[in-house]
């Protein structure tokens, strides 16, 4: 092994556009951490992300040395995705990390060329990010990347939390100088708590995604409960309050052009979304992952909350093939007038 192979990858990691990286040994368990996992699992608070449920074993078994046979080093990086500029139409109710092209893709292939550069060295690599079962905030603070903050998200000190994670596993054993684990920084503040929508951050570290925005508006396929429904606000698509006041995501932040909203976001509006065309709205955009019908359900509620009652929100009450849209827009359209929407009868 070269003695300067962390060197070489931690310069290699940020070549490639990583704003942070950390290293890891791969054969310390995260026992604390399976704890608070499952705990989260047995109270619930999963709600509909089955996978989460049946990846239970499958967490266990990725996140100890058989996520890669020999796995001596986890290496961890971050790519900032923070925006300062103001956005308009409907990339303005987008999380900011989704108002550009989907970010998978491009961070897929830069952890990807991460893990093919560590294979020169003679050694096996795995390169995984959020669509694998690993407890990748975990091992980012076990790499010395940052903190867990008050809102269950990594913060990084001098960029904030507005971070996408990647993590390498590989069978080089890196010398790296092993890093004290950063205690978390947050002290008296409570800024996400207290403004926090739908009071889904129950205490101190702990969400409940069945009331956070982001999970009702993105990964919940059931109507939103009704009385989250004025905390969605003008939430389409996730939710970034929390870490708008976060005083660690202060100041201005760098974004490539991977970030920037997309030109079709300018021509939508929020009537478009009950009928557009799907496939176009969603091409290449990480909104996919809300569902025609969830991104129409959502749209309705943030009318509903506006007190609007476009023709579009009519037909969608009347007509459309989705039951849960139209629950949403007839809840919408009472809203403004307060008298039931009777379904057109078939």
């Amino acid at each position: 092994m070269s003695g300067n192979s962390g060197d070489r990858i931690r310069a290699k990691a940020l070549e490639l556009g990583f704003d942070a990286v950390g290293f890891a040994r791969a054969d310390e368990p995260l026992e604390a951490d399976f704890d608070r996992y499952e705990a989260f699992l047995d109270a619930g608070m999963h709600g509909e992300m089955q996978l989460l449920a049946d990846a239970r074993e499958a967490r266990r078994r990725l996140d100890r040395t058989t996520i890669q046979e020999g796995a001596k080093t986890i290496i961890c990086v971050a790519k900032r995705y923070q925006r300062s500029e103001a956005d308009e139409g409907v990339a303005a109710h987008l999380a900011q990390y989704a108002r550009g092209r989907d970010y998978h893709r491009s961070l897929r292939r830069r952890v990807r060329q991460l893990a093919a550069f560590v294979r020169t060295f003679g050694e096996r690599a795995r390169p995984m990010m959020d669509e694998e079962p690993v407890l990748e905030r975990a091992w980012a603070v076990r790499a010395g990347l940052g903190f867990i903050g008050k809102n269950g998200l990594v913060i990084i000190p001098g960029m904030g939390s507005m971070v996408l994670l990647g993590e390498v596993v590989t069978t080089l054993a890196i010398d790296f100088e092993p890093v004290a684990a950063m205690g978390e920084r947050c002290g008296k503040c409570t800024a996400c708590i207290d403004v926090c929508p739908t009071k889904a951050i129950v205490r101190p570290f702990v969400v409940d995604p069945r009331r956070c925005v982001s999970y009702l508006t993105i990964e919940s396929r059931s109507p939103i409960p009704v009385e989250l429904r004025a905390g969605v606000g003008e939430h389409l698509f996730g939710c970034d309050d929390c870490q708008t006041v976060c005083p660690f995501n202060a100041g201005k932040g760098r974004a490539e052009r991977l970030f920037e909203p997309l030109p079709r976001w300018r021509g939508l509006t929020l009537e478009d979304l009950l009928s557009a065309d799907w496939m176009e709205i969603a091409r290449g955009s990480a909104v996919h992952r809300a569902t025609a019908d969830g991104l129409a359900r959502n749209a309705a509620i943030v009318l509903g909350n506006r007190g609007e009652t476009p023709p579009a929100l009519v037909r969608a009450a009347e007509d459309h093939p989705s039951a849960v849209v139209r629950e949403a827009a007839k809840w919408a359209l009472n809203q403004a007038v307060g008298t039931p929407v009777q379904q057109r009868a078939k």
